[in-house]
C-alpha cells in the first residue's frame, strides 16, 4: 500500500487533515490565495520540524531540490522563502493552534492509561513555563527587560504520556501567574505548581472549581496550625498539618483550610515544605506528585533540543506562535505515531530516524525495524592506543 509513497507522504496519514481545513476556513487563512495554500504553509513548517532547518532559505533549498516528490508529498503550491514568510508574517497562527488541539486530543486519549510514577486515577497536569531569549532590535514587541526580548511559552502538560494540553505564547514580560487565570481548570483533578505561581486569590479558584493543587510554600508563610496528625518519619514525611493563613491579605485571599506538609528528601538533602488543598491522600503522595512535576522540565529540554524553537523564521508576534504551535504538532504527532506503531523507540529517537529517512519510498516502519538500539560499547573496539605503555 505504501510502495512509492515517501516516509514524509505515510507520516501525514497520522494527520486528520480533513479537521485542517475548517480550521484554515474559520480563519479566512486560504482566503485570496492561489497557489501557495495554509497546508503548503504548514507541510514546510513541519518537514522543517523534523529535518530542523534553520532558516526560509535552508527550507527552501532542500525542498525545491526534492522538486519531483514534492507533489506526491502533498504540496501543491510553488515552495520559495518569500511565500513562506508572507504567510508566517499573516495568516492567523489560531488556525494552527487549533488543528495541535485536534492532535492534542487524539494522543490524551491514546495515552490515557500511561503511567507516570505515581498510583493515581485522576487527571495530573504540571503547569510551569520556559523563556526564549530574543534580540529586543527584532523582536520589540516582546520586550522583557531594557536591551532583552524573549518569549514565554506557558504549558499544562498532562503527565500521562507528557502530553501538552494548553499553551500560551506570550511576550517575556508577562508573569507566569497572570496565566492561572486563563486555565480551564477541570474538576478532580490535580494541577502541580512551581513556588512562583503562589498567588492565595488565584489558587482559591481552584478550591471553587473543585480542583486540587499541589505547591510549594514560601518561607514568609504567615498562618495559624489548626490540627497535626502523626507522620511516619522513616518516609521521609516531617510533618502534617493543617492550617489557616493569618496574612492581612492571605487570610482574606484564601479565607478556607489548607494542608502543610513537610518533607526531607535524604537523597537531594532537601527541605521542602508542600500547600495543598487536598486532605484525603497520604502526605507522602502529595511530595511524590511534587516530584512528578519535574516531567514538564524535561519536556521544555526536550523540544529546545530537538525542535526548532530556539531561532524564528519571522520576527512578527504571528510568524512566532505560527512556529510555536507547529513545533508542539510535530511533537505531538511523533508521541502518536510512536503510540499506534507500537514503537520501542524514544521520541528523541523517533524523530532521528524520521530525519534521515524522510524522503526514502519504503513503508514507514521499516526505517523503525531496521533500528538497533545496541549499545557501541558492545561492539569490539579497534582504536589503537596512542601512546605504547609497554
Amino acid at each position: 500500500m505504501n510502495e512509492g509513497r515517501t516516509v514524509f507522504s505515510q507520516l501525514m496519514d497520522f494527520l486528520p487533515l480533513h479537521r485542517f481545513r475548517p480550521c484554515v476556513e474559520r480563519y479566512g487563512g486560504d482566503y485570496k490565495v492561489q497557489s501557495f495554500t495554509c497546508l503548503d504553509q504548514f507541510l514546510c513548517l513541519v518537514f522543517a520540524q523534523l529535518t530542523f532547518r534553520e532558516s526560509l532559505r535552508d527550507i527552501e533549498a532542500c525542498l525545491r531540490a526534492q522538486q519531483p516528490k514534492l507533489y506526491h508529498m502533498g504540496f501543491r503550491g510553488p515552495v520559495s522563502r518569500s511565500n513562506l514568510a508572507y504567510a508566517n508574517e499573516h495568516r492567523d497562527w489560531r488556525i494552527f493552534a487549533e488543528f495541535a488541539q485536534v492532535l492534542i486530543g487524539i494522543a490524551r486519549d491514546l495515552y490515557r492509561d500511561e503511567p507516570f510514577g505515581v498510583d493515581l486515577s485522576e487527571a495530573v497536569y504540571a503547569f510551569d513555563s520556559t523563556t526564549i531569549d530574543l534580540c529586543l532590535s527584532l523582536f520589540p514587541w516582546a520586550q522583557f527587560r531594557r536591551r532583552k526580548s524573549a518569549v514565554k511559552l506557558h504549558t499544562l502538560l498532562d503527565l500521562r504520556g507528557s502530553i501538552p494540553t494548553s499553551v500560551y505564547v506570550t511576550g517575556g514580560q508577562v508573569h507566569d501567574v497572570n496565566l492561572l487565570d486563563v486555565l480551564e481548570l477541570e474538576a478532580g483533578a490535580f494541577y502541580l505548581l512551581d513556588r512562583g505561581y503562589v498567588d492565595f486569590a488565584r489558587l482559591y479558584l481552584f478550591t471553587q472549581a473543585c480542583a486540587f493543587f499541589v505547591t510549594r510554600a514560601k518561607k514568609n508563610l504567615q498562618f495559624y496550625l489548626h490540627t497535626s496528625r502523626p507522620v511516619d518519619r522513616s518516609s521521609g514525611v516531617r510533618c502534617d498539618q493543617t492550617i489557616r493563613l493569618t496574612g492581612l491579605r492571605t487570610a482574606q485571599h484564601y479565607p478556607d483550610r489548607l494542608r502543610r506538609i513537610a518533607y526531607y528528601d535524604a537523597e537531594k538533602d532537601l527541605r521542602l515544605t508542600f500547600l495543598t488543598n487536598n486532605f484525603s491522600f497520604l502526605p507522602l503522595t502529595i511530595a511524590q506528585l511534587y516530584r512528578a512535576r519535574w516531567q514538564v522540565e524535561l519536556f521544555f529540554r526536550w523540544i529546545k533540543q530537538h525542535l526548532h524553537i530556539r531561532a524564528f523564521y519571522g520576527t512578527s508576534e504571528n510568524a512566532v506562535k505560527t512556529q510555536g504551535w507547529v513545533a508542539l504538532t510535530v511533537y505531538v504527532l511523533v508521541a502518536i505515531v510512536k503510540k499506534q506503531l507500537g514503537l520501542d523507540q524514544s521520541l528523541h529517537q523517533i524523530l532521528q530516524i524520521l530525519n534521515a529517512t524522510i524522503f526514502e519510498k519504503t513503508p514507514i516502519l521499516e526505517g523503525f525495524s531496521n533500528f538497533s538500539a545496541a549499545s557501541s560499547d558492545e561492539e569490539t573496539c579497534i582504536q589503537l592506543s596512542l601512546f605504547d605503555l609497554r
